[in-house]
């Protein structure tokens, strides 16, 4: 199974995130997508604060390690870790994903 995880983070922490996860062969690709402006409640009050997207893709055996990362890594409390699964994809694609998200060879 194949992965995007969407995790919103702190603009100037986004790119070294994106780097680690991609170098340590937990994800095979990470769009960093800047300028998001997340209105939320924390704490009992409406927040608003700009963040950055981070669309990673990687695959369910990778899954458990990417996540534990993640929160290793995340300046937030409660991180924004949502993965949604994919069947659908170009099958080259797919095979690229597994390869470089394995064992290093």
């Amino acid at each position: 199974m194949s992965l995007v995880v969407l995790v919103t983070v702190p603009p100037e922490r986004a790119h070294e995130l994106a780097r680690t996860l991609v170098g340590e062969r937990l994800a095979g690709c990470v769009n960093v997508l800047p300028g998001v402006q997340s209105i939320y409640r924390w704490e009992g009050e409406v927040a608003e604060d700009p963040e950055t997207l981070l669309l990673i893709k990687t695959t369910g055996e990778q899954y458990p390690a990417l996540e534990a990362r993640v929160r290793a890594l995340h300046p937030y409390e409660v991180p924004e870790i949502v993965a949604l699964p994919f069947d659908r994809a170009l099958p080259e694609f797919q095979s690229w994903l597994r390869e470089v998200t394995g064992p290093a060879t």
